[in-house]
């Protein structure tokens, strides 16, 4: 008996020498999920220490975003096992710690008495690849990081998550400041081409000359100056290339961007020879692309070639309820750059946010609060006195009311305004249309799917017009 009892303590020392040194995190929790172990690696991925955790509850001690939960509270609450799940959450300081968890309930006699996670750090190698490796091929941005609660904007994310499994193109479309290009990078990150590289180029931004040769490459002779170049799909071989504002580009560079599309192979300028390619082409247009096909900015084939997947970004002033929420982000993250303290709206500034127009969306929003953060001082308020006085002489537009609800697929639609005689010939265009499409939803009783389908148009489509017209509610 007293060889088996220094066996036994043997090997509970033994058991306790193997959780301070694999390398592995051990977190374990009791029926009240308060914490019962909590190994030395486990300290080291959460920045904590032993006293921090050991005997506490365990939301006590950590916070998790509103749509995540704990993987461990899971176990432990619902006897759910989970393997190789992500979990991202903050610690008792506030910071951010990204894992990978395998998650088990502990059972005695059909009843869960606890559970156990085993945990792999991620944070380290997902600071370095967002801000090293990932940010040298410009993209730091994830679907974690994309912030809103509107159900128009939660549903875009899970179109683009789903987007994210394959390969195929992806055109998104939105005005100036909505954030396409952080979607074109949470999509590259959270498929497998992750690791690969990712490419941007603004396609307004150089002239056609140039372009086609940073797009293509060059062979050297090809030119005056011509040296041997890969071009920006060779640099992407692998990964995604990012096409932004893909409507600028002359007709003639469309076409020959369409077959490389097509055919998956890449010649130089100059050269004789083709390279075949592995790229997922993501691209970016800030106008309504039928719109853009009917003014010859975009050609129909290319259109449809991009447009595999769709998704169509809502402007800020159709996400109501993510203003206030954008705005304190960006008042928080200006207070860690600036050292403030600022933590609040007055009533004014906040009225005035949620009826302004905002034409510069989500980036005119950031840049009116980074102003307002440079006029303050030692405050913890901004106040109209931070704001550009000329905003508050501006009027909510008495048109934007709303006259069509929607509610899942049909819509209830009121009357228009009248139109007035005295507009020029593009507005009364565009009102034609705006009633055209009003007529077709009252004869399908609000159905978007039949009246998208009698104008001959996707779904998405119709959709994109009812917002531009500002049909919703």
């Amino acid at each position: 008996m007293k060889n088996d009892k220094q066996n036994f303590l043997a090997v509970d020392e033994l058991l306790q020498l193997i959780l301070e040194e694999i390398d592995i995190g051990i977190h374990v929790v009791d029926q009240d999920a308060n914490t019962m172990v909590y190994n030395r690696k486990m300290m080291e991925i959460e920045k904590m220490n032993e006293e921090d955790v050991l005997h506490k509850n365990l939301l006590d001690v950590f916070t998790f975003q509103k749509n995540q939960s704990s993987t461990l509270l899971e176990a432990l609450q619902k006897g759910k096992v989970r393997k190789n799940i992500k979990q991202s959450y903050f610690n008792n300081k506030g910071k951010e710690v990204t894992t990978i968890n395998d998650t088990y309930p502990i059972m005695k006699e059909n009843k869960i008495i606890g559970a156990i996670e085993m945990v792999r750090d991620v944070t380290e190698l997902k600071q370095s690849v967002q801000e090293g490796i990932l940010q040298n091929r410009n993209t730091r941005y994830t679907f974690e990081q994309l912030i809103g609660t509107s159900e128009s904007f939660k549903s875009i994310i899970e179109d683009a998550k789903r987007s994210a499994k394959t390969s195929s193109s992806v055109l998104i479309v939105g005005e100036t400041g909505t954030g396409k290009e952080l979607f074109a990078q949470s999509i590259h990150n959270a498929s497998k081409r992750a690791t690969k590289p990712f490419i941007s180029q603004n396609c307004a931004a150089l002239p056609e000359s140039l372009i086609e040769s940073i797009l293509f490459g060059t062979k050297k002779g090809a030119f005056t100056g011509a040296i041997d170049k890969p071009g920006l799909f060779e640099e992407a071989n692998g990964g995604t290339l990012l096409l932004d504002e893909i409507n600028s580009l002359s007709p003639n560079l469309q076409a020959k961007l369409l077959r490389v599309i097509q055919e998956r192979k890449v010649r130089r300028i100059g050269d004789i020879n083709e390279k075949e390619l592995d790229v997922r082409i993501i691209a970016t247009i800030n106008e309504d692309p039928i719109e853009a096909i009917a003014n010859n900015h975009l050609r129909k084939d290319l259109y449809y070639r991009l447009s595999v997947v769709s998704l169509f970004l809502p402007p800020l002033r159709e996400r109501f309820e993510d203003i206030l929420l954008l705005a304190n982000f960006f008042i928080q993250k200006y207070n860690r750059l600036f050292g403030h303290q600022v933590t609040n709206l007055d009533e004014n500034v906040t009225n005035f946010f949620l009826n302004h127009n905002w034409p510069g969306n989500i980036r005119e929003l950031e840049h009116m609060i980074e102003g307002a953060m440079n006029l303050v001082e030692n405050e913890t308020t901004i106040t109209t006195t931070h704001i550009p006085s000329r905003f508050f002489n501006e009027k909510r537009n008495t048109n934007a009311s709303p006259i069509i609800q929607q509610k899942k697929d049909v819509v209830t639609i009121d009357q228009p305004e009248s139109i007035d005689d005295k507009s020029n010939l593009k507005n009364t265009l565009l009102n034609k249309e705006k009633q055209h499409i009003i007529n077709v939803l009252n004869e399908h009783n609000g159905n978007i799917t039949k009246a998208a389908k009698q104008l001959g148009i996707s779904r998405q489509n119709l959709q994109y017009r009812i917002r531009k017209f500002n049909l919703l509610q």
